[in-house]
């Protein structure tokens, strides 16, 4: 199996991207192309001094920066960019699968633009795994879209499904996220969306709460990508602000300090379900090729988790089950199917 990974994108590029490739490639069994600038990457190559077993360069003179807020534009200008010389290798069947921890708006208009869509998914929609008292479920979406239409939703609901399943969730339970459990709550996109996602033949729960996520009460958490940005990055501020509390509140007594001590194996377990280098990256659904959005700030163990997340969605024919779910599931998509 071969990832292409931009070897450019992230904030600790090249080094922690060559890093995790060296990794995924020694402990995955998978060839990683590396894409991005060749000078740079065989820096980091010759500073790792590991082997190069399964390794390869494709080079790729253009880098779009993090912080592009005209992701389209730059892909425009920057045509040899390393995430669009990523995508074009799966596009050309060199590649079974892209992993980017690059700037976002610009991996998935890559995607968008070199792959295409999946025939009835509008809208690509971004499937964030979220840690849970019952293991994970997926948020879905996370950030592709800032709005959303009900037919929209209903997508996201069958791609959730679908991918579900293909990675050993038997018969998931797809809640629609609200301000309230009756069907009736929430605003006009909420309401439409909830009778379109019931007649789909999901294991639909109905609607959730915010608090209903943590607790693992859906395997499929379905929103639009404002909402569900918000939700990620709140868990990810909440995460962090909860660390820094413990310690401080360790630091105040021996007593505390003798506690942390005994319960360090139990800290360590949480502390790892929490960190999102232990998930690696996030399926982006709807297109037609394995594309996993790392996140910006992945260090080498999430680099190589999000290439774990690609070869798992490569070998479990994720697109595939995807399509033929859009396909079976989206008749009914209301009366407005424009974008």
């Amino acid at each position: 199996m071969r990832i292409a990974l931009d070897a450019m994108g992230g904030d600790f590029a090249p080094r922690e991207t060559v890093k995790g490739a060296l990794l995924a490639a020694e402990e995955l069994g998978v060839e990683v192309i590396l894409v991005g600038v060749q000078d740079d990457i065989e820096r980091e190559l010759a500073r790792a001094g590991a082997n190069r077993d399964n390794l390869s360069i494709v080079h790729a003179q253009q880098v779009i920066p993090m912080d592009e807020s005209h992701p389209v534009e730059a892909l425009r200008r920057m045509r040899d960019s390393s995430i669009l010389a990523a995508c074009n290798l799966v596009a050309q069947g060199d590649a079974d699968a892209v992993v980017s921890a690059g700037n976002t708006g610009a991996m998935m208009a890559s995607a968008i633009l070199r792959l295409k869509r999946l025939e009835g998914a509008d809208r690509p929609a971004i499937a964030i795994p979220f840690p849970t008292t019952a293991g994970y479920c997926f948020v879905v979406d996370a950030g592709a879209n800032s709005e959303s239409r009900p037919h929209h939703l209903l997508s996201f609901a069958l791609m959730g499904d679908a991918y579900a399943r293909q990675i050993g969730k038997e018969n998931p339970r797809i809640g629609l996220l609200n301000m309230g459990e009756e069907s009736t709550k929430g605003t006009e996109l909420q309401v439409q969306a909830y009778e379109l996602i019931a007649k789909s033949g999901c294991n639909f729960i109905g609607n959730i709460e915010g608090k209903d996520i943590p607790m693992g009460h859906a395997d499929v958490v379905v929103t639009d990508g404002f909402t569900g940005n918000i939700v990620l990055k709140l868990a990810e501020g909440v995460g962090e602000a909860m660390v820094k509390i413990l310690k401080a509140s360790v630091e105040k007594s021996l007593i505390s300090k003798l506690g942390a001590l005994l319960m360090r194996p139990a800290l360590r377990s949480l502390k790892s379900k929490m960190d999102y280098s232990e998930y690696g990256g996030a399926l982006l659904l709807g297109v037609n090729g394995v594309t996993v959005i790392a996140h910006g700030r992945s260090n080498a163990k999430a680099i190589k988790n999000a290439i774990r997340t690609a070869k798992d969605a490569v070998s479990g024919n994720v697109i595939e089950s995807i399509a033929q779910r859009l396909q079976t599931g989206g008749s009914d998509r209301g009366d407005s199917l424009d974008n």
